[in-house]
């Protein structure tokens, strides 16, 4: 049964109930008090739900109290171009939790199986509008705004928040190295002439990446990426004991 709805029964029996006025008004004073409760229970008892990893570096910091607080691996500051022809940050993905992977649009081999896992995330998570997906290039020469326009439309993907980003080269490359901790680069022996990562990365509301996934495992999208994304949406929803209150890198 949901909470209003008990909450609601509970104050029907009491209601109709025979007791004094004095006993109805203070057990309706314990149904009322009973969500604050929980909620206090769940920001600062101990409980034990599931926590996704930081992965990448952390650092301990010392704040003016004396204590220790931890700052986890960001994702830097980036400026690429989407398949419309407009820009897009980091910082225009802050505050949304997005899953991240590299590709080029003439991949002969990984590629269309990534597409089609990406799409069925896409599909299978419609009702949160606070989920992103970001493919990016690792060949923008040919990728061009046009190029990536073209293959969105192929794949039947939605481009409300799928968005294909190209750039230059060397920030690319350098972006999947230092941020998403992605293999990516030329290589003529690589079918297409690239090499890429095949993993999905799952970065959260603050930037930091709390998952890597096959993208070309349908299982792993269908059981190990959904189950992430529902323990991270479940630690929005419920604070968490010990919380770091980290600060976000911004473009300097």
């Amino acid at each position: 049964m949901r909470p209003h709805l008990l909450w609601s029964f509970l104050y029907f029996l009491i209601m109709v109930s025979p007791a004094s006025k004095g006993i109805k008004v203070f057990f309706l004073l314990v149904i009322l008090s009973l969500p604050g409760i929980f909620y206090l229970m769940m920001a600062k008892g101990v409980h034990h739900y599931t926590k996704l990893p930081h992965i990448g570096p952390k650092e301990a910091v010392l704040k003016e109290d004396g204590s220790y607080d931890t700052t986890y691996h960001q994702i830097p500051y980036f400026e690429l171009t989407n398949q419309d022809g407009n820009s897009l940050t980091r910082d225009d993905l802050l505050g949304s939790v997005y899953i991240a992977d590299f590709f080029f649009t003439t991949c002969p081999s990984i590629c269309p199986k990534m597409a089609g896992n990406m799409k069925y995330l896409q599909d299978k998570f419609l009702d949160k509008k606070d989920l992103k997906f970001i493919s990016i290039t690792v060949n923008p020469t040919h990728d061009t705004v046009e190029v990536l326009k073209s293959y969105a439309k192929k794949i039947h993907a939605n481009t409300k928040n799928w968005s294909f980003l190209t750039g230059e080269k060397e920030a690319i490359y350098d972006l999947a190295l230092k941020g998403f901790f992605a293999s990516v680069g030329e290589d003529e022996v690589a079918p297409g002439g690239f090499l890429h990562t095949q993993y999905f990365v799952l970065v959260d509301k603050k930037g930091h990446i709390r998952g890597l996934f096959d993208g070309t495992v349908y299982s792993e999208m269908k059981k190990d990426l959904t189950d992430a994304l529902d323990i991270l949406y479940r630690e929005e929803s419920v604070p968490l004991k010990g919380e770091p209150q980290d600060e976000i890198e911004q473009r300097k």
